[in-house]
């Protein structure tokens, strides 16, 4: 029986079959399905090789291993060349038939043909790809996920969106993702109690809105997935809406800008025909502003048959595409206001008119504020009256008709005297209005062609038209008395003392600011004669002005320098002749001025403010210096000047109680002696700081009493403990019988009011025995010494003190 015959079973099979010898890899036998298969009659396959059906190098390879290798088998899928010369896609698979199946030692080649198969599998890959492609190109982003959260499917454009990494996505962890998505949201939380709410609810349609971190605002949209009329899953996409947000909010807040804008907006249309006006231009316009919707815009200005004023709104249009101009708006009252008008014109793609809008800004105030502006570069804010620039003006114009005329004109610099004391007592607003009524003295004073100017605080310069000599000191004369009449102000009468200097043009100076130099200088030396006059400028005066600022200069080194010293002049008891304090004096002595008189450097201190910190120095060595009084076994009461600025200093209570304790110095051997000045002025400030420093127990004296505006009313309110009899009115004793009778009545009123009593300046036996003769308690002065060092004073405490006199009587001030 053939091969053949022996295995016609095989032609039954759908599959085709081939028998190959192990050995020589004929084809023994092949089926029908084979025959169909590759096309050839299976006669002219059997006793061919089978390398015959071989048509890829994979195939060639493994027909060319060892039988034990083919023997193995193969199953794959491969490739068949068929006898009319195209590939047939094929299932191939070799195996070794058993002894049992066929006659020999064979291999069984089966192919299955795969076409159908494998089309059908391209149209789906296709097909994929197609709904992948169509997925990916989808503008918004897509994740479809199963009932259970498991990611299905998604696009790039999600990934883009969540800005998900790809080694995440490759990674196919659906935690992880879920995790980087909701870290991405502003409000993490809100998102995921969202996303579990919509789980819960597997037919339920949603749309969110989800703000994420970068600043991207999505709209999330979930619908279910249904196969068989059941949910299998949910589809999420998701879209930006960052830019419709925004244009959105920018339209709100346009709406808002245009309803509350400050400027009056109309809109207008094509046919510059009104729209639209917000309520800042109806209020503009009035209430006739709802008549004009409709109207040409230009109607609103009084020109809507102006052809002119469109034609030039239309010229900006076509340049810059806006027109912009100040216009007169009609109001309904007959008035008419003055507006900013800013006219744009909008336009399409085309370059086609298609609205335009207005913005109007009234200018009523501007123009108010330009005028108020004009009038304060020109005046003083306070007074109204002509500031410096305007006088600059004035005096630049005479300087030029003198030049041609040959004649002149006269400064006058006038200043208000101890005008501080009405601006610390009473406040700088009553100040003020004291000022106001200067000027309107002053202007009184003055002819229409003169010019008073407030150069600030209670400074004045005037401008005499035409003025010499005689006639600045006729006006000056004038505003000195006009100032001596009382001034009422609140219902409180006062007088105002002024200084003034004067300067003459040509020969003081060439320009305003030379001859305003020269001018104050002779006002200063007015005040330094003791106020309240006037005076022409002298050469001379500058060279004073100069040595005055080098002693100042020469006084603020000297501390430092170690120039400075205090002295300390004895108190003694009239009684029993014994030292019972001191007064501590400040002594300076310049290698350039030589031994400066107080009387010359402590105004110059008081002016400058520099008083302040020589008096602390003053006060600092003297505490010191009677702590090593009393450490050595010689208390002495010391007494220390205290000026008015250094009193009025917030920190000077405090000051004095942390030297006393640093200096453990008890309060009760410290006397500070003060002014009449100091009590009359914020008296009730003063009254309570003086209660304070009596309750430390230290002294409290008034110095040179007697000699000040004195009402005797604080003597009975304020905790004083003795007055201090000015040298003045005890240089006349016994021979005068006014200072003797001043001196009497200060002592009688001291002893009334438990006040001791101190006379200053004694210098004979005689000024003392009538001193004695009318009780008074103590005197200082050169008939017992005068201002001695530290070191003299102490050998003067360490041994007895004749009272006689010590010495002539000297000029030096004590």
């Amino acid at each position: 029986m053939t091969v053949s015959q022996s295995h016609g079973w095989l032609d039954g099979l759908q599959e085709a079959v081939w028998l190959v010898d192990e050995t020589s890899l004929l084809i023994l036998h092949a089926n029908a399905a084979a025959q169909r298969l590759v096309g050839l009659p299976v006669a002219e396959m059997v006793g061919t090789p089978v390398l015959r059906l071989a048509s890829t190098p994979q195939d060639m390879a493994f027909w060319g291993e060892s039988a034990q290798v083919v023997a193995d088998g193969i199953h794959s899928h491969t490739s068949l060349l068929r006898a009319d010369g195209t590939l047939v896609p094929v299932n191939r698979q070799v195996t070794r038939v058993p002894a049992e199946v066929a006659s020999g030692t064979v291999f069984m080649l089966t192919m299955l043909d795969r076409s159908v198969q494998e089309s059908t599998e391209r149209e789906l890959e296709t097909l994929l790809s197609e709904l992948r492609a169509t997925l990916d190109s989808a503008a918004d982003g897509m994740l479809v996920c199963s009932l259970d959260g498991r990611v299905r499917a998604f696009n790039q454009r999600l990934a883009q969106l969540w800005n998900i990494p790809r080694d995440l996505l490759v990674r196919r962890d659906d935690a992880a993702v879920y995790a980087h998505m909701e870290a991405q949201v502003e409000d993490a939380r809100a998102y995921a109690e969202r996303l579990a709410a919509i789980a819960r609810e597997p037919m339920q349609e949603s749309t969110d809105i989800l703000v994420l971190r970068n600043g991207l605002v999505l709209e999330l949209r979930t619908v279910p997935q249904f196969s068989q009329g059941r949910p299998v899953g949910r589809v999420y996409s998701y879209r930006d809406i960052t830019r419709q947000t925004e244009i959105q909010a920018s339209l709100r807040l346009a709406a808002r800008v245009f309803e509350s804008s400050l400027d009056a907006i109309f809109i207008a249309d094509s046919q510059h025909r009104v729209l639209r006006m917000n309520p800042g231009c109806e209020r503009l316009v009035g209430p006739s502003a709802k008549s004009f919707e409709g109207c040409l815009a230009a109607s609103l200005f009084g020109g809507g048959s102006d052809a002119a004023f469109m034609e030039q709104v239309l010229q900006g249009w076509a340049k810059e595409g806006f027109w912009e101009g100040e216009l007169w708006l009609p109001r309904d009252n007959g008035t008419y206001c003055a507006v900013q008008l800013s006219w744009v014109a909008l336009r399409d793609d085309e370059e086609r008119l298609v609205q335009s809008i207005g913005f109007m800004r009234d200018l009523t105030l501007q123009h108010a504020a330009q005028k108020r502006i004009e009038e304060l570069a020109y005046s003083d804010v306070l007074t109204g009256l002509p500031n410096r620039l305007l006088l600059s003006q004035r005096v630049d114009t005479a300087i030029q008709g003198a030049r041609q005329s040959d004649t002149g004109f006269a400064i006058l610099f006038l200043d208000l005297d101890r005008f501080k004391i009405i601006n610390d007592s009473l406040g700088h607003p009553f100040g003020d209005r004291v000022l106001q009524l200067v000027a309107e003295r002053l202007q009184a004073c003055l002819r229409q062609t003169d010019m008073l100017c407030r150069l600030g605080g209670d400074e004045f310069v005037i401008y005499l038209h035409g003025g010499d000599a005689v006639v600045a000191e006729s006006v000056a004369r004038r505003i000195l008395d006009d100032m001596l009449k009382p001034f009422m102000l609140d219902s409180m009468g006062f007088s105002i003392q002024c200084s003034i200097g004067m300067a003459l043009y040509p020969q003081d100076g060439a320009t305003l600011d030379d001859l305003i130099k020269q001018a104050d200088t002779a006002m200063y030396r007015v005040k330094e004669r003791g106020r309240g006059s006037y005076g022409f400028y002298q050469p001379q005066m500058n060279a004073n002005l100069l040595s005055r600022m080098q002693m100042e200069h020469a006084m603020r080194q000297a501390l430092g320098l170690d120039r400075m010293a205090v002295h300390y002049q004895p108190q003694v008891n009239m009684a029993t002749g014994r030292i019972t304090g001191a007064e501590a004096l400040i002594r300076w002595t310049d290698p350039e001025f030589g031994a400066v008189s107080p009387g010359q450097f402590i105004p110059l201190a008081e002016e400058s403010g520099y008083i302040v910190t020589l008096g602390a120095w003053v006060m600092e060595q003297a505490v010191r210096e009677a702590a090593v009084w009393m450490h050595s076994g010689m208390p002495i009461m010391i007494s220390v000047n205290v000026s008015a600025l250094e009193f009025r200093q917030p920190d000077f209570v405090d000051r004095i109680t942390r030297l006393l304790a640093v200096h453990q110095l008890p309060p009760t051997l410290l006397e500070l002696e003060l002014t009449e000045t100091i009590l009359l002025q914020d008296a009730q400030e003063m009254e309570q700081r003086l209660r304070v420093l009596a309750g430390l127990g230290i002294g409290l004296a008034i110095d040179d009493f007697g000699t000040g505006y004195s009402s005797l009313a604080y003597l009975k309110k304020l905790p004083i403990h003795k007055l201090k009899i000015d040298q003045s009115f005890v240089r006349g004793l016994p021979d005068d019988d006014g200072d003797r009778a001043i001196v009497s009545a200060i002592i009688s009123m001291g002893r009334a009011m438990h006040i001791e009593v101190v006379a200053e300046g004694v210098e004979t036996e005689t000024q003392q025995a009538v001193l004695l003769q009318m009780q008074c308690d103590h005197y200082q002065g050169f008939l017992c010494a005068p201002g001695l060092s530290a070191q003299e004073f102490r050998a003067m405490l360490a041994r007895p003190l004749p009272l006689k006199a010590r010495g002539r009587r000297s000029s030096v001030q004590n």
